[in-house]
C-alpha cells in the first residue's frame, strides 16, 4: 500500500472527526483534532466487533439452516442467502481493520503535520456549516433515497466530496477519486461503487444548472 498524501490524509481524519463533530464546529481547532480522531477510532472498534458479531450469526445461521434443510430448495436458497449476508458482513469488517492498523500513524500526523491537521479542520467545519447546502445536493442526486437513511460513513463521505466541490476548490474528479478511495477503506462492498454513481450524478446536475 503507498503512503497516503497530506490531503489524503486529511480527509481520514476529517472522515473519522465527523463523527465526533461539536455542535458549533467554528470553535474548532486544531489541538482538538487528534481527540476527535482517537474517539471515533473508539467508536469504530466497537463496530467492526458488532459487524463481526453480525457476520458469525449469519454464518451460524447458514449453517444450522443447510444441516436441517435436507433436500428442500427454499432452504437451501435461505441458508445461501444467509451465507453472502455474512460474507459482506466480513469484508466490512476486514475494510475497517486494515484502515484501523493505520489509525496511530494518522494520529500522530494529525498532532505533527500542520498542513494536515488544517486541511481537515476545514473539511470539518465546512461540513458542519454548510450541512444543509451538502444534503440538499446530495439529496437530489440520490435515486429512491434518502439522505437520512444512507449509512452515517456513507454520508460523511459523500459530505466531505461534495464539499471539497463546491467550497474548497478540488476539481470534481479528483474530490470523487479520493470519495471513492475513502469508501474502499470503509465503507461496505458495495459502498464504493454507490458513492461513485451518486457523485458523478452530483457533477452531471452541476453542469446541467
Amino acid at each position: 500500500m503507498q503512503p497516503l498524501k497530506p490531503r489524503q490524509i486529511a480527509r481520514e481524519l476529517a472522515l473519522l472527526s465527523l463523527s465526533q463533530l461539536p455542535a458549533n464546529p467554528k470553535k474548532l481547532t486544531e489541538a482538538q483534532l487528534p481527540k476527535l480522531v482517537l474517539a471515533a477510532v473508539r467508536t469504530l472498534r466497537s463496530e467492526v466487533q458488532e459487524t463481526l458479531d453480525n457476520a458469525s450469526g449469519e454464518l451460524q445461521r447458514s449453517n444450522d439452516r443447510l444441516l436441517s434443510s435436507q433436500t428442500r430448495a427454499s432452504d437451501l436458497n435461505t441458508a445461501r442467502t444467509m451465507l453472502a449476508e455474512a460474507i459482506a458482513y466480513t469484508q466490512t469488517a476486514i475494510n475497517q481493520l486494515g484502515a484501523a492498523v493505520e489509525f496511530p500513524e494518522l494520529i500522530q500526523l494529525a498532532n505533527q503535520d500542520k498542513e494536515v491537521s488544517r486541511y481537515a479542520i476545514e473539511i470539518v467545519r465546512t461540513v458542519g456549516e454548510e450541512r444543509k447546502i451538502l444534503d440538499e445536493e446530495i439529496a437530489a442526486a440520490l435515486v429512491d433515497w434518502q439522505v437520512t437513511r444512507l449509512a452515517q460513513i456513507d454520508r460523511d463521505i459523500l459530505r466531505i466530496a461534495v464539499a471539497e466541490m463546491k467550497f474548497l476548490g478540488i476539481p470534481d474528479r479528483v474530490a470523487i477519486n479520493e470519495a471513492v478511495e475513502l469508501a474502499k477503506r470503509y465503507s461496505g462492498d458495495e459502498g464504493h461503487r454507490f458513492i461513485n454513481g451518486v457523485l458523478r450524478r452530483v457533477t452531471e446536475q452541476k453542469q446541467m444548472a
